[in-house]
């Protein structure tokens, strides 16, 4: 059974509700942003409901016919709802928006709402160790000892963001000095034109060098002899570049 992590009173609070109205054949719809946990809610809670999108309405019809307890997804995709037969059926919906307000009320008995993941950061850390854990794991970086605060996380959208944001640093952080070359070559022969196209991408080396430099050293007279140039050179690039 899939399982679900949480802290968030709001959340809980949908939990208990849910809890409370199980051996009743009422009707329920969690209502909230893609990607903040609401499909895996639904099947933590109700692990032997079968599972249909509202993309395929077809699919959700049948379904109907042969079970009495139902979870749908993207319920708002659902055409003609009201048309659905849902006596003494237990349906238990997810939605990214409420759509026909009316027709959500005279459908659903409980309607519940998913918070942010940016307003539940327990939660976020819990799913950055979840995915830290897979993407170690498909990427052959078992060893590989990431301090979770250092990643820095785009809570965009939501759960999907968050992955994309693990799955980044660990490659950033994994790259060798052949793997550099080859990101910077990939890249340089996909966007590589102009008429001055040497000044233009030099950046691409200059700038995370000196700004490593001055993370590293803290001190621009140091770099500048570290590097071997002119510390007015150094200044001069740092303001091209407008590092802070």
């Amino acid at each position: 059974m899939e399982s679900f992590f949480t802290t968030s009173e709001a959340v809980q609070s949908i939990i208990k509700g849910f809890n409370l109205t199980k051996t009743l054949f009422v009707s329920s719809i969690i209502i909230g942003e893609p990607h903040t946990g609401k499909k895996t809610l639904a099947r933590s809670l109700f692990p032997h409901a079968p599972i249909v999108s509202g993309n395929d309405q077809e699919a959700v019809v049948e379904t109907l016919k042969e079970c009495d307890e139902i979870i749908i997804t993207d319920f708002e995709k659902l055409t003609n709802q009201e048309s659905l037969e849902l006596d003494n059926k237990r349906i238990i919906a997810t939605a990214n928006y409420v759509g026909n307000r009316q027709i959500i009320d005279n459908i659903f008995a409980f309607i519940y709402t998913m918070p942010l993941l940016k307003e539940r950061p327990q939660d976020v850390l819990h799913m950055i160790n979840i995915f830290l854990k897979e993407a170690k794991l498909n990427l052959i970086l078992e060893d590989q000892v990431v301090n979770v605060h250092d990643i820095h996380i785009n809570l965009q959208e939501n759960n999907k963001t968050i992955k994309k944001s693990v799955y980044e640093h660990l490659i950033k952080h994994s790259m060798d000095e052949y793997n550099i070359e080859q990101a910077i070559y990939n890249y340089l022969l996909k966007h590589l034109d102009g008429n001055n196209a040497y000044k233009e991408y030099l950046g691409i080396y200059e700038k995370p060098l000196i700004k490593a430099g001055l993370k590293k050293y803290g001190s621009q007279l140091q770099l500048s002899q570290v590097l071997g140039i002119n510390r007015n050179t150094l200044r001069k690039k740092i303001h091209e570049h407008n590092i802070d």
